[in-house]
């Protein structure tokens, strides 16, 4: 799974050409049949801690930038996903890309 951060004045700074070149490394990812999306700035954090439900309409994470898209990029290794990535337009728009292995859950495992 990819969680990409980055927000519009990263993305501004960009050139059209640019736009156009990362814009495309995306719709490389998407053509290997993975699912790619942005996300929206309406946020809502659910809670059940102890019985008690909270919830809230912001991120419950603080981070330097915004949350603003994800994957989840079926691969052999993560070298793979850095390669396909590393050219996305957060990676390149002074953003970041955070790569986590998804592991199976359930039967034997839960």
């Amino acid at each position: 799974m990819c969680l990409a951060y980055g927000d519009e004045d990263g993305w501004n700074a960009l050139s059209a050409a640019e736009q156009r070149e990362v814009l495309a490394h995306d719709a490389v990812i998407r053509d290997r049949g993975n699912l790619m999306s942005a996300v929206g700035t309406n946020v809502t954090a659910v809670r059940n801690w102890e019985g008690h439900l909270s919830i809230a309409k912001k991120p419950y994470a603080q981070h330097a930038l915004p949350l603003a898209g994800f994957a989840v990029i079926e691969a052999e290794s993560v070298q793979e996903v850095v390669a396909l990535v590393s050219n996305t337009p957060c990676a390149r728009a002074s953003g970041v890309i955070e790569i986590r292995p998804l592991r199976e859950v359930g039967g034997d495992d839960a």
